[in-house]
């Protein structure tokens, strides 16, 4: 039996995995939950599930979890703070880690998991980002395993080889993300004029948090998505491209040298992933429908508008450039996207502050943890610098 830690537990990719373990408990046990400060969501998490761990992120709320839990009578042990995290993915409770913490949150703990040679099922796309070279080391000096749960990696890695190697040795010509262009598909630079959080968050396929879902909304998330899939795959910026699918059923294509282009598809639910990546080699009933082609009728590709979503040509650019370029996108973006979830700062804006950071930005070769920490600070006080000195 699989003893998994999931990290993130309250959130949308932590439920979504929780379900599948849920329908396998013959198969699978969580045996760590992990949220940030939602005390009475991870205690509810923990009377259904009965964790040996449970750790909150924020030390101020462990007293009240910890009299929730004995309220409850449950046995379950509580820690708090950001090294108990680390020491959770690495701990021995557990050989498999969902990583599922949103944002630069989620580095330490998903590259103790990758050291400690857990099975490491990547939902954190800014671990990558952020670090791809430290993660490649760590799962190198650890020997664990790596699924993505993105659910464009994921089907990449369903349609490669082995779902990783030397693409070129592989015989592939490119990988293909797919994008769902979001909730402004269609629309000109202009017509993005004062438009709301809520409008940015009404994803019209997918359900995500805020944050993500208006990563969606202005591309970043496909722009982040491609800087993931070099270091995952080890693919050139040249050899990754994105086309924007609507209905969200085909997940991402690899085209292959003799002509062969495999695509993995189905209906837009994170639990297909999440399924394939606990159970990996074998698949197992994941409670995702069937995908009914015929009632689907057509599958419809658009190529990306990069004029009016320029976040994409953003990542493009960081991906290109190296070094901690892909922190300092990741972090300006994070606050960026913060002010605008709290109506400082115009959604067209995003952009604009995100572009001005990485012009501000001296760039240097990654070299550890310490390093990328401070990239990350940095970039964040240059963005709000930026933004004050523009918007506010």
């Amino acid at each position: 039996m699989r003893q998994v830690a999931v990290l993130g537990a309250t959130g949308s990719i932590g439920g979504s995995a929780l379900d599948v373990i849920a329908r396998h408990p013959q198969r699978f046990r969580a045996s760590v939950l992990a949220a940030h400060r939602s005390v009475e969501a991870l205690a509810a998490l923990c009377e259904r599930f009965h964790p040996d761990l449970a750790v909150i992120g924020d030390p101020a709320c462990e007293e009240a979890l910890r009299a929730r839990l004995g309220a409850a009578g449950l046995a379950t042990r509580v820690t708090a703070g950001a090294e108990a995290l680390v020491e959770a993915a690495a701990s021995d409770r557990c050989d498999t880690v969902v990583a599922a913490i949103v944002g630069a949150a989620g580095l330490a703990s998903t590259l103790a998991a990758a050291r400690a040679g857990k099975r490491l099922l990547l939902a954190n796309k800014e671990a990558v980002v952020m670090a791809g070279p430290l993660l490649r080391a760590a799962l190198q000096a650890g020997g664990g395993e790596l699924l993505p749960i993105d659910s464009e990696h994921n089907a990449l890695f369903q349609c490669l080889p082995n779902g990783r190697g030397d693409l070129s040795g592989a015989g592939v010509r490119r990988l293909i993300l797919t994008a769902s262009g979001g909730p402004f598909r269609g629309r000109r630079r202009d017509e993005l004029v004062g438009i709301t959080p809520e409008q940015a968050v009404a994803h019209p396929n997918w359900r995500m948090g805020r944050k993500i879902s208006v990563d969606s909304a202005t591309l970043m998330n496909k722009g982040l998505e491609v800087i993931e899939a070099h270091f995952l795959f080890d693919a050139a910026p040249d050899a990754i491209d994105v086309v924007v699918h609507p209905q969200s059923i085909v997940h991402s294509l690899v085209e292959y040298t003799d002509g062969s282009v495999l695509a993995q598809l189905g209906n837009p639910d994170m639990r297909t992933a999440l399924a394939y990546g606990l159970a990996w080699p074998e698949r197992v009933a994941a409670g995702v429908a069937p995908l009914d082609l015929l009632a689907l009728g057509r599958l419809e590709f658009q190529a990306p508008d990069p004029d009016t979503f320029r976040c994409l040509a953003l990542a493009y650019r960081a991906l290109r450039a190296g070094g901690t370029a892909p922190a300092v996108l990741n972090a300006a973006n994070e606050v960026a996207v913060a002010a605008f979830l709290d109506g400082q700062l115009p959604f067209l804006a995003i952009a604009e502050v995100i572009e001005a950071t990485l012009d501000a930005t001296a760039l240097e070769p990654v070299r550890d943890l310490a390093q990328l920490v401070q990239t990350d600070l940095t970039a964040r006080h240059t963005a709000q610098r930026m933004m004050r000195r523009s918007f506010c």
